[in-house]
């Protein structure tokens, strides 16, 4: 009964909104009901009310909070002091007059004010639980930035970025939080406006020519960078759990510029740079070359650098022109953009025209109805150059470049293109001379949101998106004098996609005096359509004849067998979420996500991701507040579950073929087609599932001194979905099954930062984030998968990477190299000590994924002039050069060019191409990644002028690394049988360093 009646007396108490600090003895309460009640309300900068702000008495201590109103009530005298303090603004501190205060509060320095979008909505830093990192466009977009997720290098502590290519508008791989699958990569769900986007290819890839296919590119080129306003990462389950079946690598959340409060702005950016190649490979100079070989048949006289051959000075014009304007009941935002970038490769371009419009119009009482619309457009051209990843040891153009004699010359006597007349090498200039490939992508994505207030408090919300495109390549291989399609051959691949979307979702906020709730609950329902057709012509006519046949296909050729096909899967979700505040002291968030996915068998259509999350205010407390050297702390707990559905289409199903060459002459003379099972369905299979715990701490000490967050992660993938052995009597030789391993990431995060200095005149800001990471596989109930392909002669099947329990994921399985014995010959350990050098000798080495990630970036502003600084960097990492292999001392032996460091080593010609350590190197390195200087005039005698901002920048202006290739932040695909290739390096693209001159004019 006694505790029955404690707990009555509790309820009671917390509903009337009593607090430890209301009637602290009493004397005090005695004394405070001989004061006259002073009721005041406080509000922001704009007039909107603040719930939860501290009001305090400087000399009774007495203290109280504001209500969902803003209002408060405190007795007073006139001429006491009170001091009103909330997280996002400023200290307040009043002089009591009369009965009644109205307090405007001032917009602090404290990030944890600071409104972050999340899943669905958006809170204030200081109410997260969840592991996330908001960035705004103005820190992030420096340099050039064709794409959304190269904002992100170095700025996010937990996230890598990696060039798959130099190229301009090529894809890139994002990491967060390590490597959480084997088959089914490791990219983010990317949302934008509100749009989650497929992850599948939109622009169309090239077919294969001889030369190697390429991938398509970065499905994100499309957005103009200027456009975007934040980039939020969601890193742990907790923050991802909301988007369910697509959030186990993460999710990243983009959000395009709306129009602003105050009077309409037109703005105009632009910039002009030139770029060239970050660094050329140390192979041997013409003069080198005559020394280092025996046979004076390989001097042809000449004297040619062939990477200067093939690289140019690159350059890149952006213009973009933006307006908004502001009213009473909406705004509007809208933006033209055109971006033009020649790579640092002939031939190699990138051209994109963007055009966005928001626009947000509110109606009936009070803004009842918001009404929302996000548009872009963009038409992107792009040529490109015959550097496939698929290709073999002697259809790689980077790899003609750089294993040419350098004393051949670039053009004969006649001043044609010199005919090498060799097998497998080419002159890289007539290649390029000779190939045409050229992809134009159109895509629109726009979504129309609604919000429509039910009750007070109570909001319905519908989102409609949609996202389409359409792609067509063409890519033609004229007759040539090479053994690549000698006689020529023309394919045009077509590609269109069409992804809709539709949400419904309810949200309703509750504030009863220290007590608030936000409720969400939703449906949400999208549909992915993907199509592509192929066909082409053989044996076309010379180049410069006629019509190319991009324009008339018909011209001239035989026509070979079209192809198409035709795929669509659909997503059907139900999620819901609580968020809890006690006193803005104590939080709780709790999410479920319900995704029903055609993708899985009929026994698992559905799959449940729940999170939860707590966190708790130390700034609130009495043992913290006292404590001036705190400004907020706040601990954070989480835990949650996140799917990856990221597998092929129709993989839970059979597949069949009609084929003669199964069939069988059932009456003795009429051939009956038999039936081919090609692929065993399950019905059981389901998502792979990634469990997650994270602990953080943030804060702000000193007056922003230093502020920051660490946390500590615990990152497993569950039910990993691998193609493996079937069991016996299976019509098919693999099965695509669930087994049970397990994916293991742990790591610590850090982000810190400072304002040194905060003057009117000077300020100067630092912040630097890192992580580091453990990754290892377990429980896998098979020995050994293998990727990680390798290119080079005598090396088909030949693999560098493994998957094995106890290791890292994509480790490199290769021969230990001891170095050289007196002749130069090649040394390997002997591991099973038998006399003889085989694939039994492998051993395991660490692999690509670095052990620490770093970034620091600075800011220093004096006046009008601003200095901007960012680093990354890593170490701990290794890459396999499949570029150094094809340069090894062997080609010495056959008219071809090396890599200097094996010349001075001594290395013996006569060495046989093995793939070992000796092409396992460091991908340590520290880069310079932008440095910017800028200042910004003003003009009294223009008042039509706001500002002009001049400019100058460099990106990836200098990199300290031991690694000899083009680029240590490089990974190339290398697939094998679907399982994901890390860390192989094989003739990329080199990245290039760029130097801008820009302007920003605001009118």
């Amino acid at each position: 009964m006694s505790i029955r009646f404690l707990f009555m007396v509790g309820v009671w108490l917390s509903c009337i909104g009593y607090s430890r600090a209301d009637t602290p003895n009493h004397y005090a309460h005695h004394r405070a009901a001989s004061l006259e009640p002073v009721k005041g309300t406080v509000v922001g900068p704009d007039g909107t009310p603040i719930s939860g702000a501290t009001v305090k008495s400087l000399s009774t201590k007495k203290t109280t909070t504001t209500n969902e109103k803003g209002e408060f009530t405190l007795p007073a005298a006139d001429g006491e002091k009170l001091m009103i303090t909330v997280v996002g603004y400023s200290d307040q501190e009043v002089t009591v007059s009369g009965t009644s205060l109205r307090v405007t509060m001032a917009i602090g320095n404290s990030q944890l004010g600071e409104v972050v979008v999340v899943g669905y909505g958006s809170r204030t830093k200081a109410d997260v639980t969840g592991a996330l990192t908001q960035l705004k466009a103005d820190n992030i977009r420096q340099g050039v930035t064709i794409s959304a997720d190269n904002m992100l290098q170095g700025k996010v502590s937990g996230v890598r970025i990696m060039q798959s290519s130099g190229e301009p508008g090529a894809g890139v791989d994002v990491f967060i939080r390590g490597v959480g699958s084997i088959r089914s990569g490791s990219t983010p769900l990317f949302v934008v406006d509100g749009v989650p986007l497929s992850n599948d290819n939109v622009s169309a890839s090239s077919p294969d020519l001889g030369l190697g296919s390429t991938d398509a590119k970065n499905p994100l080129n499309f957005l103009n960078t200027s456009d975007i306003e934040t980039i939020t990462v969601l890193k742990d389950a907790s923050a991802a759990a909301i988007y369910g079946a697509r959030g186990s690598n993460g999710v990243v959340l983009i959000t395009t510029k709306h129009g602003k409060k105050g009077d309409p702005s037109l703005s105009y950016d632009t910039y002009v740079g030139t770029s060239r190649v970050i660094k050329k490979m140390d192979i041997l100079s013409a003069s080198e070359y005559r020394k280092a070989i025996q046979s004076p048949a390989f001097d042809h006289g000449g004297n040619t650098d062939w990477q200067d051959a093939i690289f140019r000075n690159g350059f890149i014009q952006n213009h973009n022109l933006s307006f908004s304007k502001n009213t009473a009941t909406g705004s509007f935002t809208a933006s033209l953009s055109r971006l033009d970038q020649n790579g640092i490769i002939k031939k190699s371009d990138f051209n994109r025209t963007t055009a966005r419009l928001n626009a947000e119009e509110s109606f009936f009482d009070n803004k009842r109805l918001v009404v929302k619309m996000n548009l872009t457009a963009s038409n992107i051209d792009e040529t490109g150059i015959p550097n496939g990843n698929t290709a073999g040891s002697d259809g790689q153009f980077m790899m003609y470049a750089l294993m040419a004699n350098p004393t051949r010359t670039i053009f004969d006597s006649a001043h044609n293109y010199t005919n090498f007349k060799m097998i497998q090498l080419f002159n890289p200039l007539y290649v390029l001379s000779v190939y045409d490939d050229r992809t134009n992508t159109f895509r629109v994505l726009g979504n129309v949101e609604a919000s429509l207030r039910l009750l007070p408090g109570l909001n319905y919300r519908f989102n409609l998106g949609l996202d389409k495109t359409t792609s067509e390549r063409n890519t033609t291989m004229y007759p040539n004098v090479t053994d690549r399609t000698p006689q020529g051959a023309y394919v045009q691949n077509d590609l269109k996609s069409l992804t809709t979307l539709l949400e419904h979702y309810l949200t309703y906020n509750l504030s009863i005096q220290q007590h608030q709730v936000d409720l969400l609950g939703g449906f949400s329902y999208q549909k992915f359509n993907f199509a592509g057709t192929a066909f082409g012509m053989q044996n076309i006519a010379a180049q410069n004849t006629g019509v190319p046949p991009m324009y008339n296909p018909g011209y001239s050729g035989t026509p070979t067998s079209p192809s198409g096909y035709a795929q669509e899967n659909e997503l059907q979700s139900y999620f819901g979420r609580v968020n809890y505040s006690y006193d803005n002291r104590f939080l709780f968030t709790a999410s479920l996500r319900a995704d029903g996915s055609t993708r899985f068998g009929a026994n698992n259509k559905y799959g449940y991701f729940p999170s939860f999350a707590a966190g708790w205010n130390l700034t609130h407390e009495s043992f913290i507040k006292n404590i001036p050297a705190i400004r907020n702390l706040k601990l954070r707990a989480s835990w949650g579950q996140t799917g990856n559905q990221e597998v092929p289409n129709k993989i839970t199903q059979a597949s069949y073929t009609l084929s003669a060459a199964s069939g069988y002459y059932l009456d003795g003379t009429n051939l009956v087609n038999g039936v081919t099972v090609n692929r065993t369905a399950n019905p059981d299979l389901k998502w792979e599932l990634v469990e997650q715990y994270n602990i953080g701490v943030d804060f702000e000490l000193f007056r922003n001194k230093l502020y920051g967050s660490l946390e500590y992660y615990d990152k497993t993938t569950k039910d990993p979905i691998l193609n493996i052995p079937s069991e016996p009597l299976s019509p098919t030789s693999t099965v695509w099954k669930n087994v049970a391993g397990q994916i293991v990431n742990k790591g610590f995060e850090f982000t810190l930062g400072s304002q040194l200095i905060n003057t009117k005149d000077l300020s100067w800001t630092v912040d630097v984030n890192g992580s580091t990471l453990k990754n290892t596989l377990k429980g896998l109930p098979i020995s050994q998968l293998f990727s990680g392909s390798i290119s080079g002669p005598g090396l088909s099947g030949v693999n560098a990477n493994i998957y094995t329990n106890g290791y890292a994921a994509g480790s490199f399985f290769i021969l230990k190299h001891l170095g050289y014995d007196k002749q130069g010959k090649d040394i390997f350990e002997d591991k099973n000590k038998d006399g003889i050098i085989n694939a039994d000798d492998r051993e395991i080495f660490s692999g690509a994924i670095p052990k620490f990630n770093f970034g620091f970036n600075s800011q220093l502003r004096y006046k009008t002039l601003d200095l901007g600084v960012s680093l990354i960097g890593q170490t701990g990492g290794y890459l396999f050069n499949n570029t150094a292999l094809e340069l090894g001392i062997n080609n010495l032996a056959a008219d071809r060019n090396v890599l200097k460091k094996f010349v001075d080593a001594n290395a013996n010609p006569g060495n046989q191409v093995t793939v070992s350590s000796l092409y396992r190197e460091k991908s340590d390195f520290l880069r310079l990644a932008n440095l910017r200087l800028g200042n910004t005039f003003s003009f009294r005698q223009l008042p039509w002028m706001q500002s002009f901002t001049l400019y100058v920048s460099a990106q990836n202006l200098f990199t300290i690394t031991n690694y000899s290739g083009y680029d240590p932040l490089v990974n190339t695909t290398k697939n094998v049988s679907g399982n994901q290739s890390l860390g192989i390096d094989y003739a990329t693209y080199p990245a290039a360093k760029t130097f801008l001159l820009g302007a920003t004019i605001k009118f």
